[in-house]
């Protein structure tokens, strides 16, 4: 009976092991074909090229200005929604979720509904209209898709937080304010920021929003992912593949760090 038992183990893991070898073969493959054509030609490339300096720049510049404003937005959203229920909590859940599903394409196309001259926020606001297909409207996408993973996770967070050093902050006469930034964040910083590196990798790749949204100008609103799609468009596959290097070699470097970071949480 038990060998039995140990065949189908060994029989089952075996059959497991198929689509695992399966997908590690196509993930390998495609970083592979896309690293092949690195030849000194391709490599001066990427380093020299113009066009490559400037998106480079954009998506850094926009990326980063993104992930700040992601941070003041998710981080006390995360930290309130922890500590207490809110009215519609579900509706809300739902609707804070929504850019982390939606199709970056019908993101954009909302977003452009709601800044454009007709929009409700140009009613509210005058003028905001310009900021659609400028540099702001890249971050304006960027901060919309980072907000919500980074929310998620940070809200993860907080709630798994141990209650017992709350309320010692509190028995203490800390007040919630002075508890989030004196005993939950110190203790929280690693995963947090194990978060934040992800939304800023999703931020860096960003593409669909920022297409309807900002635009695909170049040397405007042109980040390294717009690079690639304009440069494949007019048939210019050596920048395309260069602007697709420094991606792979950002996220790479963005995941080395992430392995380093949950390996001393």
């Amino acid at each position: 009976m038990k060998a039995s038992s140990l065949l189908n183990k060994s029989l089952s893991l075996k059959l497991a092991l198929i689509p695992l070898v399966m997908l590690l073969c196509i993930v390998v493959g495609a970083v592979l074909s896309l690293t092949a054509q690195l030849d000194f030609y391709f490599f001066k490339k990427a380093l020299f090229d113009a066009e490559l300096h400037f998106a480079l720049g954009m998506s850094l510049g926009t990326s980063l200005i993104s992930l700040l404003l992601a941070l003041c937005i998710a981080i006390p959203s995360a930290w309130l929604m922890s500590q207490v229920r809110l009215p519609l909590q579900k509706f809300i859940d739902t609707f804070l979720d929504l850019p982390m599903v939606l199709p970056p394409l019908v993101t954009g196309l909302s977003l452009l509904l709601l800044f454009n001259s007709q929009g409700i926020l140009s009613q509210l606001i005058p003028g905001i209209s310009q900021w659609i297909f400028s540099p702001i409207g890249i971050v304006v996408a960027q901060t919309y898709i980072a907000s919500s993973i980074l929310l998620r996770n940070a809200r993860g967070i907080f709630t798994s937080f141990d209650q017992g050093y709350r309320l010692a902050a509190y028995n203490l006469g800390l007040s919630p304010f002075r508890t989030l930034f004196k005993v939950e964040l110190p203790m929280c910083w690693k995963p947090l920021l194990g978060g934040a590196i992800l939304a800023w990798s999703r931020a860096i790749g960003e593409f669909g929003a920022t297409l309807m949204l900002a635009g695909a100008t170049r040397f405007k609103t042109e980040t390294l992912p717009m690079a690639v799609y304009l440069n494949i468009s007019s048939g210019d596959f050596e920048i395309a593949i260069g602007a697709a290097l420094w991606l792979l070699f950002i996220a790479t470097c963005l995941l080395f760090l992430l392995r380093v970071l949950n390996r001393n949480v």
